[in-house]
């Protein structure tokens, strides 16, 4: 797996975040028991182990990723987004796109379109030594496809860029929605 070195220009991009996760600021919703908010997520993201099972289906429930060995990246004010291993993936069924963006903490991602679904999912094939572990692994847009944790259909992250998936225990403001790119 190949492997990006930090330059300048991505330093430079990972100071921009006001918001790194030490506080949660004024107008972040309350939690209850059980629920977390994005504003604890912490800047630089951090990866963790999914004990769940992960599940995306297409529009004719066919599955399409299934895994009892995910993980997701937390990142302050972001939904977590979900990884499967290549193996847990019918990786026959996606087709790359043209569709390439570069995250300044982990790395050049490759979109993937399932049918006529563009984007459907994204890689990450080149990282950053931090998040080398999820090299090669795939994450689903949840407003593109049906997506689960357990039994739960997670919602999808406002604005459609991200794909971050949102579930009922998540708390706010999060980031994607018109007026939060400074966050």
């Amino acid at each position: 797996m190949e492997v990006l070195a930090l330059t300048e220009e991505i330093r430079a991009a990972r100071e921009q975040w006001r918001f790194r996760g030490q506080q949660r600021p004024d107008f972040a919703e309350s939690t209850g028991p059980g629920e977390e908010s994005v504003w604890d997520f912490p800047r630089p993201p951090r990866l963790e182990k999914v004990a769940k099972k992960l599940r995306v289906l297409t529009s004719d429930n066919r599955i399409l990723a299934e895994t009892d060995s995910g993980c997701r990246v937390v990142e302050t004010a972001g939904a977590p987004t979900y990884y499967f291993p290549p193996d847990d993936v019918d990786t026959a069924s996606l087709v790359a796109t043209s569709g390439r963006s570069l995250c300044e903490w982990k790395g050049l991602a490759q979109s993937y379109a399932w049918q006529d679904v563009d984007p459907a999912a994204w890689c990450y094939p080149v990282t950053f030594p931090e998040f080398a572990a999820i090299g090669g692994w795939f994450a689903f847009y949840p407003g593109q496809l049906r997506c689960f944790i357990g039994e739960e259909q997670v919602m999808p992250q406002p604005g459609g860029y991200y794909g971050g998936w949102v579930t009922a225990g998540l708390r706010g403001p999060i980031k994607g929605a018109p007026g939060t790119g400074h966050w």
